[in-house]
């Protein structure tokens, strides 16, 4: 039989109920698995579990965006990288939305053991892996700085709240170089995002024709300082795409250096957890692949191969 270890979150949005994992159990080892859960004690724990443990089949994590970038990131530490799934019980929930999971932890389990195998690219910020976004700059802080017991409270409103805060807070500008494909421009922007996802922070990416396996991800900044310039420039984007937008730079790429004039004063966003570390100076590049069992659903849209 095979062995498949979940590692689930009890602090996620709709936190998973213990009484409820039974049910769990009994889907999982209907597909051949003998299963055990773990539940996550502190920050880094998920981390920690993965890049530690012995061979197993399988490993699914069961909580938001924030626990599965801890499980990715612990798999890229190990020699022998284990086979991944994720069942979203967060909040906004960006990555399980793109590979066409519900709110129904159950269903989810089913279509995800029914699902298939591909290989996903995973960008690095500093050699700090990331799934689908990393940022900095306006509304950027929001997904960290949103507390627990808000987002238990108000659930995805909780967000909402503090962006309209922050669009009428200062709007800082960060002056920046940075290389690609080796050319080096110096531009000063209010927000950066670098993605590899059709969905973040709860709406769908400004990118179209997103494939999560071809080695490249999304460069998306916004050089506008004005309120009403920066939500022009998001409204647009998210109708027509990034392509002729004012006050909007794009492009895909597989290897990007930025480097700051001044230290951030807000520390970058990665898949929605908060990076502790601040430099001046930021290499992003793909470093691996790493295979995950998915639901059909989305296949088509999201894969090349």
């Amino acid at each position: 039989m095979k062995k498949c270890i979940v590692i689930y979150n009890p602090n996620s949005g709709h936190t998973l109920k213990k009484r409820l994992i039974p049910r769990y159990k009994s889907i999982i080892e209907k597909h051949d698995y003998k299963v055990n859960f773990i539940a996550t004690q502190y920050r880094g724990h998920a981390k920690e579990i993965v890049q530690h443990i012995g061979y197993v089949d399988l490993v699914i994590s069961m909580g938001g965006d924030g626990t599965f970038n801890e499980i990715v990131y612990g798999n890229t530490l190990r020699h022998n990288p284990l086979l991944l799934a994720h069942i979203p019980i967060g909040t906004t929930n960006d990555i399980g939305r793109m590979f066409g999971y519900t709110n129904d932890i159950e269903k989810n389990l089913e279509i995800c053991l029914k699902g298939e195998v591909k290989n996903i690219d995973i960008p690095a910020l500093n050699k700090r892996p990331f799934i689908y976004v990393a940022g900095f700059g306006k509304f950027l802080n929001i997904a960290y700085d949103t507390t627990r017991e808000d987002k238990k409270k108000f659930g995805y409103f909780a967000y909402i709240y503090n962006a309209f805060k922050d669009l009428f807070g200062e709007t800082k500008m960060h002056e920046i170089t940075y290389k690609e494909n080796g050319e080096e421009h110096t531009i000063s922007c209010s927000m950066m995002m670098i993605c590899s996802a059709t969905r973040v922070a709860g709406f769908n990416s400004f990118f179209k024709d997103v494939k999560l396996d071809d080695d490249q991800f999304e460069v998306y900044i916004v050089t506008a300082s004005k309120r009403l310039r920066i939500i022009r420039a998001l409204g647009l984007s998210a109708i027509k795409g990034t392509k002729n937008i004012d006050d909007v730079i794009s492009f895909r790429t597989n290897n990007l250096s930025i480097k700051f004039k001044k230290r951030l004063t807000k520390n970058w966003c990665v898949d929605g957890e908060k990076l502790e570390i601040r430099s001046l100076n930021y290499d992003i590049s793909n470093i691996h692949s790493i295979s995950m069992l998915v639901p059909k659903k989305n296949i088509s849209k999201l894969f090349i191969k």
